[in-house]
């Protein structure tokens, strides 16, 4: 697979990652599709056994979604939603795989905290965007930020 071809399968899944985040946009079903093209055009072992695990996360992380309370729609807002994937893309590099929660959780709470000014406030508001579904999109991002590291550790070591 070429450069060019790799560039457009990481800018696939990109979108994928950003449309987690943002509501009716198919985020999980693009990093999926980006790793089927990848896995398609590369034929090696390594790439089918990321397409098989990505498959199967992914698939694993839609069921524990929809066994979350919660309504669908969007709970966070884009403002939230975008402060969020900030922090948990720092959070996935910085410890990466489980810093990612940790990440998301800190950039909505900075988020809130500039808007309220008080750390009471910006706590209980926290509490209550995870309580209105902000946990299922908070696996949902934690999948595919898994899938995208799968297949970018596939790339560099693989």
């Amino acid at each position: 697979m070429g450069a060019w071809e790799l560039l457009l399968v990481g800018v696939v899944m990109v979108l994928g990652l950003v449309g987690v985040l943002v509501p009716g946009l198919p985020g999980t079903w693009l990093v999926w599709a980006a790793t089927l093209w990848w896995a398609l055009q590369d034929q090696s072992s390594t790439a089918w056994g990321v397409l098989v695990g990505a498959s199967l996360l992914l698939l694993l992380a839609q069921l524990v979604r929809w066994q979350l309370p919660g309504r669908s729609g969007d709970p966070m807002g884009a403002r939230l939603a975008q402060w969020a994937g900030w922090g948990a893309l720092a959070g996935f590099v910085v410890v990466p795989v489980v810093g990612a929660v940790p990440g998301a959780l800190v950039g909505l709470y900075v988020a809130e905290r500039v808007r309220l000014g008080r750390r009471d406030d910006a706590a209980a508001s926290v509490r209550d965007v995870l309580r209105r579904g902000g946990w299922r999109v908070l696996v949902e991002l934690f999948a595919c930020l898994l899938v995208a590291g799968a297949w970018v550790g596939a790339l560099v070591w693989g």
